[in-house]
């Protein structure tokens, strides 16, 4: 074995053993790299596998809520919570989700003909009922940057937003068997109107009440705001059956539903 190719092969090696680090990150590693073309090739070969394993395992632990409270992705798996969050897996991702839904009614005591109206299931909206991703396609975002909010309401109230894959069958699905439908979004109450017609343009309706946050919520955290309308909606009688939501704090806090479904979200995290 020549010298050059030795070398290859322990930078490479070495680069390995570093991904397993703490405090790894590409941004640092690329830092200082020489110039010689085959120690570049087995390099940027093991960067690129490396790369693509640290990234996917930061989402899947973003998903099972081990990482918690970032501010932004991690500048270099920006490219990778993209190709996720627009890919076909992500849309089998969601239909896996609505699938359990569905195996879930199952073991549900209510129907149609034998309901009494207190039954009723709870969804978010944002990256559950309506999809955001336009929106990071437009602004090349994608968790990269902090959220503009005002950026983000002004494009709330263009009303654009296209329904989630799935998850509009689901929606009538769960209203056509008698349940009532509760929606519980973080979004402000001032963007009510918009909120409405973007549902309704996606297909949605027939929500027995849509929950917004006020001026008295603004100052909360969502999961203590999210926590305090199921725990109203129980207060009235409701048998909550589930909620489903893209975001963990929509299942944070008492009363706890009977079941909770999450859909796959690493571009931004709410507390």
């Amino acid at each position: 074995m020549d010298r050059s190719m030795f070398l290859s092969l322990a930078l490479a090696s070495l680069l390995v053993g570093v991904v397993s680090a703490g405090d790894w990150n590409i941004l640092n590693q690329l830092k200082g790299l020489g110039s010689s073309s085959s120690q570049n090739v087995a390099v940027s070969s093991a960067i690129k596998t490396n790369l693509k394993g640290y990234c996917e395992s930061w989402r899947i632990n973003v998903e099972v809520n081990n990482i918690r409270n970032f501010d932004v992705v991690p500048q270099e798996c920006v490219s990778h919570i993209e190709d996720y969050m627009t890919s076909s897996q992500y849309k089998d991702d969601v239909a896996r989700a609505v699938d359990e839904v569905i195996l879930h009614f199952g073991s549900m005591c209510c129907s149609k003909s034998k309901c009494d109206g207190m039954d009723a299931w709870i969804f978010d909206i944002d990256d559950t009922l309506l999809s955001t991703i336009p929106y990071h396609k437009k602004n090349g975002f994608f968790g990269g940057e902090k959220l503009n909010s005002t950026k983000f309401e002004d494009w709330i109230k263009k009303t654009n937003a296209p329904s989630v894959p799935h998850m509009k069958k689901l929606y009538h699905e769960i209203r056509e068997k008698g349940i009532k439908i509760f929606l519980i979004s973080s979004r402000k109450e001032y963007l009510r109107s918009a909120t409405v017609d973007n549902l309704i343009q996606a297909g949605y309706y027939g929500w027995s009440n849509l929950m917004l946050r006020g001026l008295e919520d603004e100052q909360k955290e969502v999961k203590q705001y999210k926590s305090e309308k199921r725990t109203w909606l129980t207060s009235l009688g409701y048998r909550v059956w589930g909620v489903m939501g893209d975001q963990w704090s929509s299942f944070a806090g008492c009363p706890l539903p009977k079941r909770t479904f999450k859909l796959p979200n690493s571009i931004y995290y709410v507390a």
